[in-house]
């Protein structure tokens, strides 16, 4: 039995899915469905919204645009969660290394990411299919939130503090990883998602305030991956946000970032780019 939550930006959810719901998920479940219709909720209170009205032990978040290609998804998962205690919460897109410069779950090497999604992009459609070639079931350290299902356990919902559309991914996957859970990302379950996010300036200062509310619990690393190329992609990823921050005039935050590198590489070209940006900026806004 499942609660299904659907954050909408309808008063209602489409017909299709609706109707794609109840053909595949192949056991009981809820439907509640949160009309966002008039923007009066941010993603995190309408899913907390959403959970608290929930009567199940299993709480599947979904987009209000994708379709699910696979039978009897809710079975599985239901069963997974019950033969494997330990899993807190399961997704079908993730990555292994989650850095502590703030960055999305992506922003890492491909062969360190799973995804099993049939993607809407720019008018062009892709299936993405890799990090399942020896398992279906791959433990990460952060999942995408276009498809969610997790364990309720009391001590865990999304931060209420964070506020937006953006990173409640991070949040909820940040959660279980601090409670002791277990996440995962399988490929027995296909989505097929019908837009893609974009990174404005929203999401980079989200990104921002989410880092810093988990710093201490990064970085999060899963299996194998040396200290030094751990160093190398915690400041590539550092750099890009410090490029996506001054590109969206958010001063404090590149500044606090930049400084951070430092520790990672001292010498280094980019920084007297950054610099001069940031003069650049700080005189136009004068």
């Amino acid at each position: 039995m499942i609660s299904l939550i659907i954050c909408s930006r309808s008063k209602d959810i489409s017909h299709n899915l609706n109707e794609n719901i109840q053909t595949t998920v192949g056991c009981e479940y809820e439907l509640i469905v949160i009309d966002n219709s008039a923007n009066q909720y941010s993603i995190f209170e309408a899913y907390n919204f959403g959970l608290k009205k929930s009567r199940y032990d299993f709480v599947c978040f979904l987009h209000d645009d994708i379709l699910i290609h696979s039978s009897n998804w809710g079975e599985l998962l239901v069963e997974t969660f019950r033969e494997n205690k330990e899993i807190g919460l399961i997704g079908v897109a993730g990555s292994l290394i989650k850095t502590k410069m703030p960055s999305g779950w992506w922003n890492s090497p491909q062969e360190k990411k799973a995804i099993h999604l049939i993607q809407h992009s720019n008018k062009l459609v892709e299936k993405w299919d890799y990090g399942f070639e020896n398992n279906s079931w791959i433990e990460v350290a952060a999942i995408d939130g276009v498809f969610m299902m997790m364990r309720k356990d009391a001590n865990i919902q999304f931060n209420s503090k964070m506020k937006g559309f953006h990173n409640y991914d991070l949040n909820i996957s940040f959660e279980y990883r601090k409670n002791g859970y277990k996440v995962m990302v399988t490929n027995k379950i296909l989505v097929e998602h019908f837009s893609i996010g974009t990174i404005n300036k929203d999401w980079v200062d989200s990104t921002f305030k989410v880092h810093k509310i988990y710093k201490n619990i990064l970085p999060l690393v899963i299996g194998d991956f040396s200290i030094q190329d751990l160093k190398s992609l915690e400041f590539e990823n550092g750099v890009k946000y410090v490029n996506h921050a001054l590109n969206y005039n958010l001063k404090k935050n590149a500044i606090s970032i930049w400084i951070s590198l430092l520790p990672f590489k001292i010498y280094s070209l980019v920084y007297y780019k950054f610099l001069k940006k940031l003069v650049r900026l700080t005189f136009k806004s004068r």
